[in-house]
């Protein structure tokens, strides 16, 4: 990987809102780069979030965004983090990012008095609102992932570390057993993050050639990365930094950008699911009109008796 190269793919204009895979030729490494700017801030814009818990999704944004690189479906990935205890300050938080690279997030917080506010108020790290879930093993963080078209399906991640990136890692290793190296970094403005892994080799004849060196000394080279070097370095400047002196392949990157999947369609369809007599008796109760407006991005759907009378038609 040569210092010409970085400069010519650095003036790529997504750089800050990308996915960028990576090889390491002749290996069976590989790894995936995210930066997220513009995108994280129209996410976390669409709620009044605390520090800690905007710095926390925007880590959750970019595992989601690194993990759905090294899942072979067409679909959506999400990350979700559910507390067990009822005095957590934290009640839940999802991050999701789907194969095309629209990325979304979510979460609900406790601030209910003036004590909570102040608990926030001191609260400047993700490490911190993860916290909230509980000590390890305790909490719940869940991967789900939607095929299109198919059936989803759930793993349970332990609460091994107490930070995400090594729940994470340690899950890599233990549930696929492919050793896996995360590091996550957000500073409220922007996100970033970087997953190596060293896949198994296909065959004896791939064995005799790999480096055994290689792994060790990525690792070693993978750790010393700094949190604002994640948030601030394009993917590309950021690997030169890391591997200048490994051959690395870099394919095209794919864009991230905040988006919603929420519709007029599927409001409809939950209003069919509440009943038309329920769905009534809430407009009587809002003067005429039933409104469902989306957490994600803020989108307020109406509907009148007369539109809810055409959903059971």
């Amino acid at each position: 990987m040569t210092q010409a190269n970085v400069e010519n793919q650095t003036a790529n204009p997504i750089d800050n809102d990308v996915r960028q895979r990576f090889f390491i030729q002749e290996s069976p490494v590989r790894g995936d780069v995210v930066r997220l700017s513009r995108s994280y801030a129209n996410t976390i814009a669409q709620k009044p979030y605390p520090e800690a818990i905007k710095r926390l999704l925007g880590e959750m944004l970019t595992a989601a965004s690194l993990l759905i690189g090294t899942v072979k479906v067409e679909g959506r990935l999400s990350l979700q983090l559910q507390s067990s205890d009822s005095d957590s300050l934290l009640n839940w938080a999802m991050a999701e990012c789907d194969q095309s690279g629209v990325i979304r997030a979510l979460a609900s917080w406790k601030a209910d008095t003036d004590e909570q506010v102040q608990a926030w108020d001191k609260m400047t790290s993700a490490n911190e609102a993860f916290a909230e879930l509980g000590t390890p093993n305790q909490g719940v963080l869940f991967i789900n992932i939607q095929p299109e078209g198919g059936d989803p399906y759930q793993s349970i991640v332990e609460r091994s570390h107490d930070n995400l990136a090594d729940c994470l890692a340690h899950y890599q290793k233990q549930s696929a057993q492919i050793p896996t190296l995360i590091n996550l970094a957000s500073d409220g403005l922007q996100a970033g993050g970087i997953l190596v892994q060293l896949l198994p080799r296909r065959d004896d004849e791939e064995q005799e050639h790999v480096d055994n060196d290689l792994w060790p000394r990525l690792s070693v080279l993978t750790r010393t990365i700094k949190s604002e070097e994640l948030t601030s370095l394009p993917a590309n400047e950021l690997l030169y930094r890391l591997y200048n002196e490994e051959d690395v392949v870099l394919p095209e990157p794919v864009a991230l950008e905040f988006g919603c999947t929420c519709s007029k369609e599927k409001c409809e369809q939950a209003i069919e699911q509440i009943g038309e007599s329920e769905a009534l008796e809430i407009c009587d109760e809002q003067g005429g009109k039933l409104e469902m407006d989306c957490g994600f991005c803020g989108e307020i759907y109406r509907f009148d008796k007369d539109n809810v009378a055409e959903i059971f038609a």
